[in-house]
């Protein structure tokens, strides 16, 4: 007697994207393609049918929700699919979010064919894959916790990226003002910056938030 196949739900904006994972996994022996999404309220709403093993989830979708708020909702709700990130991005501001979300795995979408579907089956057994830059990052952040920018310091450093004031980045977090400040200042601490543009420009290098 064979195992039921490993039914997976597809969930990107990019019909491409979908096109290709589908024609990739679909020749995996014990691998079904079941349903795609092309938002992540869909994603969400078709994993809630009881018929989903895996779902692979893109991060950034055109509006609305994004991959890592769409992981928690699935999670949240017993018995969840596991959901497996495949995504361009592997800065902490994203992969961080979508593993404290519940994603079993983290994957970049120029990974192989068999590492993808490797993926799925273990996600399906319920083990972790991360792509390696993500899994050393990880490491790194966990060998030098002193040095590491918490979640909340990330999002605050991203939007100065985008040329936010501590005003503007408050209001869009819901903090004050100096709330921001004291935030950004043990970011300077932690990279040995003194100034927002030197804060921006290391963690961009060090690949802790993305330009």
């Amino acid at each position: 007697m064979t195992d039921p196949a490993i039914r997976l739900l597809l969930a990107d904006d990019h019909p491409v994207v979908r096109a290709g994972l589908r024609a990739v996994l679909e020749t995996e022996p014990g691998i079904e393609v079941v349903a795609e999404a092309a938002t992540a309220e869909a994603a969400v709403a078709r994993a809630a049918g009881g018929d989903i093993d895996v779902v692979l989830m893109d991060l950034q979708f055109g509006g609305g929700m994004n991959g890592a708020e769409a992981t928690a909702a699935i999670t949240a709700r017993p018995p969840a699919p596991r959901v497996v990130i495949v995504t361009t991005y592997d800065t902490d501001a994203d992969t961080l979010p979508a593993i404290e979300a519940g994603a079993t795995g983290y994957l970049l979408k120029d990974a192989p064919p068999q590492e993808l579907a490797a993926a799925v089956r273990t996600a399906a057994a319920g083990r972790t894959t991360l792509a390696p830059a993500v899994a050393d990052r990880l490491m790194n952040r966990l060998r030098t916790p002193g040095t590491a920018l918490t979640r909340r310091e990330t999002e605050v450093l991203a939007l100065v990226a985008e040329g936010l004031s501590n005003q503007a980045i408050g209001a869009r977090l819901h903090l004050t003002e100096g709330t921001v400040k004291s935030h950004l200042a043990r970011v300077y601490a932690k990279l040995g910056v003194e100034s927002r543009t030197a804060a921006v420009a290391t963690a961009t290098e060090l690949g802790l938030i993305r330009r």
